[in-house]
């Protein structure tokens, strides 16, 4: 898929024209980073937004011990930054590739007077933040509610979505996280989530491999996550 099919998925560039995105994209510039490199930190002035081009990158929190919250993974066509669009204060998180990553960024000051004259883009991005305040209620509500095989099974699910390919042998999500990783995603110990893998696993549901799963019957992997 090329850049602009990538763009077009993001919220920002799906309500525009192939005018009006064509006059966006003359304002983008392109970042790599390599696997491990630090995009932004948390609590640093916010003056971009950023769509995902190629590769994986996430978006964590860290608490004043030293723990990580990581708190989403996005991939290619997903939008992040726009936060402080809207709330120009510090970052709320900070954002690391997951993987090598290709990414478009935009800066604020020349995006908001654009936004001024096409209001039904930024009615896309208000949607596209009120999305993700619907995924962090529904995250709230998962560490009250669902015990962790439950929260396992929906993340996999979740990352499954978004990144997994169909084979024959059934849905392969590779997700790229470590299992300290997948365990800061679900908000548990590594080794709690590693038994509900495990236990997955020994019911034929899904088969575990290096940063993937292949899920092989996700409609009780479904039913578990409920």
């Amino acid at each position: 898929m090329n850049t602009d099919d990538v763009l077009h998925k993001a919220p920002l560039f799906s309500a525009l024209d192939r005018e009006g995105a064509a006059a966006l994209r003359t304002g983008i510039s392109e970042v790599e980073l390599h696997k491990g490199q630090t995009l932004f930190s948390e609590g640093e002035t916010g003056d971009r937004l950023y769509v995902v081009l190629d590769g994986k990158i996430k978006l964590i929190r860290t608490a004043p011990d030293g723990r990580e919250n990581l708190l989403s993974v996005l991939g290619p066509g997903e939008m992040f930054g726009e936060l402080s669009l809207f709330d120009p204060r510090p970052r709320t998180a900070s954002a690391i590739a997951l993987t090598d990553v290709r990414l478009a960024g935009l800066g604020h000051d020349d995006l908001r007077p654009w936004l001024t004259g096409r209001p039904e883009v930024a009615l896309h991005l208000l949607r596209a933040l009120a999305q993700r305040l619907r995924r962090t209620n529904d995250v709230m509500a998962d560490l009250v509610f669902t015990d962790v095989p439950g929260r396992v099974g929906k993340a996999l699910l979740d990352l499954a979505e978004r990144f997994g390919q169909r084979t024959e042998e059934g849905l392969r999500v590779h997700h790229d996280l470590t299992q300290e990783e997948l365990a800061q995603y679900v908000g548990a110990s590594r080794e709690t989530v590693n038994k509900a893998l495990a236990d997955f696993a020994q019911r034929g549901w899904l088969r575990i491999e290096a940063k993937a799963v292949v899920i092989m019957d996700a409609d009780r992997l479904y039913a578990r996550s409920r």
